[in-house]
């Protein structure tokens, strides 16, 4: 039986003085229906989920719920009217009805206020703080999604010395993604070189002329199954210059103290000083201008968010980056990223491209 299965019932026991739940989040339906299509509303009544959907997506609910296991009905509406009309049959038995707060518009509370007879009941975070907790299945897809993105960096990062643009090098690795077995990549992927765009953390590629002396940082990742993966490598262009090897050393030290530091329990705004401590202890805390890290799922950003602010605690399951930076302008930057689930006695690291040098690597032998 397949893990999405036990999925709702897991989010039921979270439902607290409301009769039903109306989850309007389409990465929420899909967590917990295996849907994949643009447009759906899931009731998740007590006794059975029901899928309302458009009619291009009717036999495609139908076979995803199928195949992810989930028992449901799909009700289909052929327009707005019609699918607001089968939302307000499923839920004309609720007298008390959950919606997604954060998920919701203005413009949708009202029309479900003027149609739906039941009190609307704000509630926030119930099915995220469950999809946290990624199950075996899920840290399968993102291991395999980091596996296609550090094979597609070993074969691009040694030409970033061969005369590419920060463009260039993109679509390589994209390219290259997409032919190891992605869908795409998880994100716009980032390619920042020499003094000016590689001080910008999330600088978009151009066609800037990779040159040597730069510092180049790449921020790659690849979209698998619907899960994504997460990892930056940074790159000197040629032989690293003093400073050069300095901070990359002043990165490269946090981010490892950083894994050592990932552990069930630990606040994850005391996972963010772990690895901002030792780079403002090297005098270069103005450098680090953004959080540690954050949690990747079927989001390639939700929680939990590790930053100064942060007041989530790390739990087993849990897949987060572990990412320090330094940046400025006239030098360039540098950060390191690894993405990470948390274990019972630590971390198990899913990124595993070379991090030691800054130096380009040598190109793969196989």
């Amino acid at each position: 039986m397949s893990s999405t299965h036990h999925r709702a019932q897991r989010v039921r026991r979270r439902l607290e003085g409301v009769d039903a739940l109306l989850v309007s989040d389409l990465t929420n339906v899909r967590w917990l229906t295996g849907f994949t299509g643009s447009n759906g509303w899931l009731v998740l009544a007590p006794d059975e989920l029901v899928l309302v959907t458009d009619g291009r997506y009717g036999e495609q609910a139908a076979g995803e719920m199928a195949a992810a296991g989930v028992e449901g009905r799909v009700a289909v509406g052929l327009t707005g009217a019609a699918t607001l009309d089968h939302i307000t049959a499923e839920c004309a038995r609720f007298a008390r009805l959950g919606f997604e707060a954060a998920h919701v518009s203005y413009q949708q509370y009202t029309a479900y206020q003027q149609a739906l007879s039941a009190q609307l009941v704000p509630l926030t975070g119930v099915v995220e703080s469950e999809r946290r907790t990624k199950d075996e299945a899920e840290i399968e897809l993102m291991a395999r999604a980091c596996s296609v993105a550090d094979s597609a960096l070993a074969e691009v990062a040694p030409r970033l010395g061969d005369g590419l643009t920060e463009a260039q090098a993109r679509n390589l690795l994209e390219i290259r993604m997409r032919e190891l077995g992605a869908s795409g990549p998880s994100y716009e992927t980032i390619v920042a070189s020499g003094p000016v765009n590689a001080a910008l953390p999330h600088h978009r590629p151009t066609d800037t002329l990779i040159e040597s002396g730069h510092t180049v940082i790449v921020d790659v990742g690849a979209l698998v199954g619907g899960y994504h993966s997460d990892m930056t490598r940074s790159f000197v262009v040629g032989e690293p210059s003093a400073l050069q090897r300095e901070l990359y050393d002043v990165v490269l030290h946090p981010q490892r103290a950083g894994l050592a530091a990932v552990q069930p329990g630990i606040r994850a705004s005391d996972l963010d000083a772990v690895c901002r401590d030792v780079i403002a202890a090297a005098g270069y805390g103005e450098w680090f201008t953004h959080g540690t890290g954050h949690g990747v799922g079927l989001l390639i950003h939700e929680d939990p968010y590790v930053n100064r602010a942060a007041e989530l605690t790390l739990q087993v399951g849990d897949v987060v980056t572990v990412e320090p930076g330094a940046y400025r302008g006239g030098f360039g930057g540098f950060r390191v990223e690894d993405l990470v689930v948390v274990t019972t006695d630590g971390c198990r690291v899913l990124t595993n491209s070379p991090k030691d040098s800054p130096c380009l690597p040598s190109p793969p032998t196989n």
